[in-house]
């Protein structure tokens, strides 16, 4: 059963929209046939263009299911991001479910009714690409990002050794992930 951490940023969450939250993310509960102690992370945002962003984290011991949307009404955000992690939730249940098949290892997700939807979802790797990961700093990381044209960047943190990844986020702003 899951925990529940709604928080609202701009806005208060009343009792009404913590349970719609609730619910609408609950129904999530039942893909799964052993959560043990998990938490959703539900994050509420009005912003003064009168939209309303939503986003729900369920870290699990083999997936961490996020999603975010947007839209003017606060109920229908809530709505979108259902629909988004339980789509999530099928993909990663038909490719598990596949492994199991092949593996015989138990899986901590119900079986999965396979439709075509499903099948059509599949990740397909259509390219592979080997890389030496110079060192560099992240500022460099990210003109080196931008004269490429890509969305993200790898690259080995000439401090700390590690390999990290800069990306470009949805607001045109950076952001920087780094490995232990």
């Amino acid at each position: 059963m899951f925990k529940y951490n709604v928080r609202g940023e701009n806005i208060e969450v009343t009792q009404a929209i913590r349970e719609y939250a609730e619910k609408k993310v609950g129904k999530l509960e039942r893909y799964f046939t052993d959560v043990p102690d998990a938490t959703a992370h539900v994050n509420l945002k009005v912003y003064t263009e009168k939209t309303a962003k939503v986003e729900v984290t369920i870290p699990l011991p083999y997936i961490v299911l996020r999603a975010e949307e947007t839209s003017p009404d606060l109920y229908a955000s809530i709505d979108l991001v259902v629909d988004k992690l339980e789509r999530q939730i099928r993909k990663f249940k038909t490719k598990i479910n596949r492994r199991t098949r092949d593996n015989s290892v138990v899986a901590p997700v119900a079986p999965a009714v396979e439709s075509q939807d499903d099948a059509e979802n599949e990740l397909d790797i259509v390219r592979t690409k080997r890389l030496s990961l110079k060192p560099m700093d992240s500022e460099e990381a990210v003109l080196q990002m931008n004269m490429l044209g890509h969305s993200f960047f790898i690259f080995e943190d000439a401090e700390t050794n590690g390999t990290s990844i800069v990306y470009r986020r949805k607001d045109g702003k950076y952001g920087l992930i780094e490995t232990n």
